[in-house]
């Protein structure tokens, strides 16, 4: 089946990489690549294996056990068992189209979602793929996912798209989210969902926007934040503390399980892409080569730039305590 590709990146890769576009100067398009005879110039197929995969945009990255999974443009999924010494793709992706994040309840059970809806499973580490869900009608893509076990998973995306399984992803059920208090429809952007410790569940999304589940996903309440501007990333720390972050270096903590955000002083006007929990700290990426660490739960951070001033895209915890970066280049060290 032959579709067709928008010809600028997705959403999120847009958002990531705007600045550098504009450098470029190249325009972000929302519209659809046609070749001059009027035939689409891009199909779904398996992902390429090449030399060249760990120089790729790199948009997710999480553990399955031991192994480190990270996944990005061009349906690339990257394996390492070394702690990110060296990487492989596996032998097979099944879609080709940009996957966005990824999530794994153990070390053999996983999921993958990005483009065209797409959503991909794993039962062997990250091994071998499977497709669960695509859809080619639009290019509606999901921007994260999360599994609370092998049974329930929520993905959520584009235009308030939220979906949600709990048999391991064979049927997905698409949810309808009331519009935000103010608005007369739910439209926004989804753009990371992640859980605390007792398993409630946060989106981050546009226009200052965080909902909460207590249920598994089932129903879900917006709480107010007092930021207008988009959210790109959030995570948990272990004593309950909920940071979010995302344009222009924005970043929001709160103390009451999500009830109230407070503003925290970043210390950037880079937009964060990616924040983790590490062994005494928190740590955390944005755009223009800078990262942030905290030593005190998020109340405070020191932000450092790389003198190439490259874009950070995700973080992830190593074993030793130390972070493992990605970039719209691959593989950085901390």
């Amino acid at each position: 089946m032959m579709i067709t590709m928008p010809v600028g990146p997705s959403i999120l890769r847009y958002m990531l990489t705007c600045v550098l576009m504009l450098g470029f100067g190249l325009a972000p398009s929302t519209g659809h690549a046609e070749q001059a005879d009027g035939q689409p110039d891009f199909e779904i197929r398996p992902a390429t294996i090449s030399p060249f995969a760990t120089s790729s945009m790199m948009l997710d990255v999480t553990r399955a056990g031991e192994r480190i999974v990270a996944v990005g443009d061009r349906g690339v999924v990257l394996l390492s068992d070394d702690e990110g010494q060296t990487w492989r793709q596996p032998a097979m992706v099944p879609v080709n189209a940009t996957l966005n994040a990824v999530s794994f309840v153990d070390e053999f059970n996983g999921w993958a979602v990005g483009h065209w809806g797409v959503i991909l499973n794993t039962v062997d580490g990250g091994e071998t793929w499977q497709r669960q869900r695509l859809d080619t009608s639009e290019d509606r893509p999901l921007f994260s996912v999360h599994f609370s076990d092998a049974r329930h998973g929520t993905a959520v995306g584009l235009w308030s798209l939220l979906l949600r399984t709990e048999d391991g992803g064979q049927t997905w059920q698409e949810l309808t989210l009331d519009p935000p208090p103010g608005d007369t429809r739910a439209d926004r952007n989804l753009m990371r969902i992640f859980a605390d410790k007792r398993g409630h569940l946060f989106i981050a999304g546009e226009r200052g926007t965080v909902l909460r589940s207590t249920d598994q996903g089932r129903t879900w309440r917006y709480h107010e934040t007092g930021y207008h501007g988009s959210f790109w990333t959030g995570v948990a720390l272990p004593d309950g503390t909920l940071l979010i972050a995302g344009l222009r270096g924005s970043l929001y903590r709160s103390l009451d399980g999500g009830e109230t955000w407070a503003p925290v002083h970043s210390g950037t006007s880079s937009s964060i892409t990616g924040i983790v929990a590490l062994d005494d700290r928190v740590f955390a990426v944005a755009l223009d080569g800078v990262t942030l660490e905290s030593v005190d739960r998020g109340e405070n951070f020191v932000p450092r730039q790389r003198d190439d001033r490259i874009a950070l895209t995700t973080v992830a915890a190593l074993r030793d305590g130390r972070a493992i970066i990605f970039s719209r280049t691959g593989v950085l060290a901390d």
